[in-house]
């Protein structure tokens, strides 16, 4: 089998690998899992993380997903979605699982993180500064062209390659990647940084 983890792929191509994969996998190769977990787990664990805010339970939940992924690696359908979409559903549905048992949440806080909680809490021009800060992006944002806007947000807070955004928006990749390199620049200087 190919190596799905060439950096040289189109987005066709690493569809096409990821599918095998997934194939693969269904049929219990094992070795299949390692590789596909090795191609997607660092943009898996981004959403984890996004989700999350806390390292531990990002991997904790990543963990739990490739578990599931492999106990229904049979029940995965090519016709449905890419195999991206379906492992992200599981790590996203994991992730609210995650959230919502209380047990999980409590037990990960030590006296450190409760501190600056309340530290924070106690700084209401901290927090005031926070918000502003977040108006400011929000408006920089809002002052981008559109397709460095949908480009930057899919590729940054949906955590797509470059080549997946490229495929989405139908672009061509250097296209993309010009259009993100831009609007990065843009809020660079209208943030003041």
């Amino acid at each position: 089998m190919h190596d799905p983890l060439l950096k040289n792929t189109t987005p066709e191509k690493a569809l096409e690998v990821q599918r095998e994969l997934m194939s693969a996998m269904a049929s219990g190769d094992r070795q299949a899992f390692e590789q596909l977990y090795r191609l997607t787990s660092p943009r898996l664990f981004a959403v984890a993380l996004r989700m999350l805010r806390r390292h531990a339970w990002a991997e904790e939940v990543l963990h739990d997903s490739y578990i599931t992924a492999w106990n229904r690696a049979a029940t995965y359908n090519p016709a449905l979605s890419s195999p991206m979409t379906w492992l992200t559903h599981i790590v996203r549905n994991r992730a609210i699982d995650w959230m919502r048992g209380s047990d999980n949440q409590t037990d990960e806080l030590d006296d450190s993180v409760a501190d600056r909680y309340v530290e924070e809490s106690d700084e209401p021009l901290q927090r005031l500064q926070q918000d502003s800060d977040a108006k400011v992006l929000a408006n920089c944002l809002a002052h981008l062209p559109a397709e460095q806007r949908q480009s930057l947000i899919l590729a940054y807070y949906q955590g797509l390659s470059h080549g997946e955004v490229s495929s989405h928006l139908q672009q061509p990749l250097g296209t993309i990647k010009s259009w993100i390199r831009r609007a990065l620049d843009h809020l660079k200087s209208c943030v003041g940084l």
